[in-house]
């Protein structure tokens, strides 16, 4: 049994995605961020860092608890743990391993600062929403242009890589971003969004 802590994040929702395409059995603690719970000492002892998502899986490689944090570092652990959606083979495995690093060093953090500024700061700040939303929309067109000659993001086949990313692409009428405008990107987004188990991994947790 892996119990993962999480919320209502695009972050957290990677993690519940890959639990349920994996079909490996957890528990949901919920960990409101809106209430700081993530600071609570027994939160910090799992992950020292105090962000969600988290997990701490009772039958670790070498057959003891393992608690790992960070959301892509979760994904390999799972998919080096189950041998699912992260292809095996050298080159495979790389091409998806990038486009997971692109997601965690772009994707993430910059939908993260569009979102903050559009959505959470007391008071508008223009340069700040300037500078994040041509960020994001060059982002969204690297995702077109590659996904224009790709069906999925690495190897070949729907993987980690789709799981990191997709949950941020989801909350695309946050970020202001039309998706007809990057046709690509809305034919992969709309495959994914049809896929069972990543609409049961979105509705976690339930709140």
């Amino acid at each position: 049994m892996i119990d993962f802590y999480t919320w209502t994040t695009p972050n957290g929702r990677k993690v519940s995605i890959m639990l349920e395409e994996c079909g490996l059995p957890y528990r949901v603690h919920a960990v409101n961020i809106g209430k700081n719970e993530q600071f609570t000492p027994q939160f910090v002892a799992i992950n020292p860092n105090s962000k969600i998502p988290a997990i701490v899986d009772a039958d670790g490689p070498d057959g003891r608890p393992i608690s790992i944090m960070e959301s892509g570092a979760i994904l390999v652990y799972l998919a080096g743990k189950t041998g699912k959606y992260l292809p095996q083979a050298v080159r495979g495995r790389y091409e998806v391993l990038q486009w997971l690093m692109f997601q965690m060093g772009g994707v993430g953090p910059m939908f993260g600062q569009v979102h903050h500024f559009l959505r959470a700061a007391k008071e508008p700040v223009p340069y700040a929403i300037k500078r994040y939303t041509t960020e994001t929309r060059r982002l969204y067109g690297v995702l077109d242009a590659h996904l224009a000659n790709h069906e999925w993001l690495g190897g070949g086949e729907y993987s980690i890589a789709e799981m990191a990313t997709y949950p941020w692409v989801a909350r695309h009428e946050w970020h202001k971003t039309d998706l007809r405008a990057f046709p690509n990107v809305k034919r992969w987004y709309d495959a994914i969004s049809a896929r069972p188990a990543v609409q049961r991994g979105m509705a976690v947790p339930q709140v």
